[in-house]
């Protein structure tokens, strides 16, 4: 029978629990599948960001005392955000790991490890949809906690903007979308300034989609073309119209939709560092001041032996560097 002493194996040392974790299968999630968000580790917990009243962007670290980025355009500030310390945690008791049969400390090892890594899954899975429920409030530009009633980042109220808004008319069969869509890329155009795109993205609420895809403009749009099919069978999960992708967005927190039913939220497409992620260290003595990674574990050993506390960390901040490029569609006139 295996012994609880086998947890000291520096297979259970942070570095290789990490490792192990982000080995995880991931949880699908449309905004982490299209891969819209750069990731990037830090060492400190809090991100400095510049904001000139249109772009935001990142302030390098500098060691304690030493000579800090100066900002000398006028109508320009610094504004801190903290990281968000994501912690879960499971008692594993060693009778768990009673029925292991010692053919040899290699074997004993391996089914340990996969008892742990059983923890590590269910952990993975619930911060990947967290993740992705910050990543879609980051979108949304009001990031909530895991109850979807607590604000933890109002992005527009941080920066003094206000959200830019197209209402889409979809109850009216005279709306034409087409214009609808061109209105939006002109208002993305004219926030990114410079910078070029390779499209926009809109992701729907439930009732959105419903009315987007049978609407009459719509719909006479693809019916002289090879995707009217697309209408008339099967719905599909996305389409193209008016240079905009748009595509149901599925996913809820108990009653709370992601993208609530009658709005939608158009980001543009092949925009350098236009959505960012940054993840701070784990609040480990091992990991003080080091780039931070997407997922921690660690293991504690219980009083007497009796069993490990598994804990399992992220520490991200989720955030749009030019958040007026983002706008939001409402079904209604």
């Amino acid at each position: 029978m295996a012994d609880i002493s086998i947890f000291q194996d520096d297979a259970f040392s942070v570095p290789s629990l990490a490792v192990a974790i982000s080995e995880q299968p991931f949880v699908p999630g449309r905004i982490g599948e299209l891969g819209l968000f750069h990731e990037e580790g830090i060492p400190n917990t809090v991100v400095q960001i510049e904001y000139d009243g249109q772009k935001i962007g990142l302030v390098a670290a500098k060691p304690r005392g030493g000579v800090p980025q100066p900002v000398v355009i006028a109508g320009r500030k610094l504004i801190p955000f903290n990281t968000v310390h994501l912690p879960q945690n499971s008692t594993m008791m060693a009778d768990e790991i009673q029925g292991i049969r010692a053919f040899g400390s290699m074997t004993e090892l391996e089914s340990a490890q996969a008892r742990v890594a059983t923890y590590q899954a269910k952990h993975r899975r619930q911060l990947d949809m967290t993740h992705e429920w910050q990543r879609i409030g980051a979108i949304k530009g009001l990031i909530l906690d895991a109850d979807a009633e607590t604000p933890l980042l109002d992005v527009y109220a941080e920066f003094g903007i206000e959200q830019q808004v197209v209402p889409f008319d979809l109850g009216n069969a005279a709306t034409l979308v087409r214009d609808k869509c061109e209105d939006v890329l002109d208002m993305i155009e004219d926030a990114l300034g410079a910078l070029p795109s390779t499209g926009a993205r809109a992701f729907c609420g439930r009732q959105f989609w419903k009315d987007l895809i049978n609407h009459k403009s719509v719909r006479e749009t693809y019916l002289n073309t090879a995707r009217a099919a697309e209408l008339l069978g099967k719905v599909p999960n996305s389409f193209d119209i008016g240079g905009i992708t748009f595509e149901r967005y599925r996913g809820k927190v108990g009653s709370v939709s992601y993208v609530s039913d009658d709005e939608a939220y158009a980001v543009p497409e092949g925009v350098p560092d236009f959505l960012i992620t940054r993840f701070a260290p784990g609040d480990y003595l091992e990991t003080v001041n080091t780039p931070g990674l997407p997922y921690y574990t660690r293991l504690e050993p219980l009083r007497f032996n009796k069993g490990l506390e598994i804990e399992s960390q992220s520490n991200p901040l989720h955030i749009p560097t030019r958040p007026r490029a983002i706008i939001k569609l409402t079904r209604t006139a």
